[in-house]
């Protein structure tokens, strides 16, 4: 059965699949102050970051429309499959489940599913990539979706970042009782559980807290060897380079991958962001 993914741009495609035609990525918005932006292949991160720097208000996001997600699905592709930003964090798993029902009842009946990655960036890469090595080994869509579904489950999402006041100011810390004072150089250690984002961990300086970091994926994932360990950064590529080394000290992966950040990601991870997946 042929078949079609569809992702929002919070998710960044390692760059031999930006192209091609089994991936379809739906941009959001970008907002910061007057300036206005879609998230799609002109993003220019430097220019964003810049702006963010220098703008008095917090960026912002903008979900995709139902309608974008519904004529992403009028496809040739027998199989619809859609993975989308945490919705703990975005409207736009709602409209992608919106766009399947505005589908239905314009072009009728097909095979669509849309999965809540209840995580963001390089977990919705992780999920994408398993949905493609599932449909390439001939699972049915039924199996698929069982499976991709576990998956999600068992994947860990964890990230450090130098600035948290983008997820602050937009509310998106409510599962973290309490941040130390930036002035103090403490960072902390951050895991999203089921969407949610918590607290694991601190320490002081950044390379410390990626060591950390290492430590509780190598407490909280079994079996690595068989899993693609993925790094996504915020216009820091020394230092995901640094992460990768430290983790594959700890442990053995089937596959490491590196990918800068899109504008959603870069948005909420801010300059000098690391968010690793597993």
């Amino acid at each position: 059965m042929s078949y079609k993914i569809v992702v929002d741009s919070c998710c960044e495609l390692p760059e031999q699949y930006k192209k091609d035609s089994r991936f379809q990525s739906i941009p959001l918005g970008l907002e910061v102050g007057d300036y206005q932006i879609l998230d799609d292949e002109s993003f220019n991160q430097k220019e964003f970051l810049a702006k963010v720097a220098a703008c008095p208000t917090c960026p912002k996001s903008n979900c995709p429309s139902p309608e974008l997600f519904r004529e992403a699905y009028h496809d040739e592709a027998e199989e619809i499959y859609v993975v989308t930003l945490s919705s703990h964090l975005s409207g736009s798993y709602n409209s992608a489940e919106l766009g399947k029902k505005l589908y239905e009842e314009k072009y009728g009946s097909k095979k669509i599913h849309v999965v809540d990655s209840e995580s963001a960036s390089c977990g919705e890469t992780q999920i994408a990539m398993k949905i493609m090595e599932y449909k390439e080994a001939g699972l049915s869509f039924e199996e698929t979706v069982d499976k991709v579904e576990k998956f999600k489950r068992q994947m860990r999402t964890y990230f450090v970042l130098d600035n948290l006041e983008t997820l602050r100011k937009n509310g998106r810390l409510s599962g973290v009782k309490a941040l130390v004072a930036s002035t103090l150089n403490i960072k902390p250690v951050m895991v999203g559980n089921l969407g949610v984002i918590e607290q694991r961990g601190q320490a002081i300086g950044i390379n410390k807290a990626l060591a950390k970091m290492a430590d509780h994926f190598v407490a909280d994932v079994k079996n690595p060897q068989e899993r693609t360990l993925m790094i996504t950064h915020c216009n820091c590529p020394e230092r995901a380079e640094y992460m990768r080394r430290l983790m594959e000290k700890r442990a053995s992966y089937r596959d490491v991958v590196i990918m800068d950040t899109a504008g959603i990601s870069s948005m909420y991870a801010n300059d000098g962001g690391i968010i690793v997946t597993l």
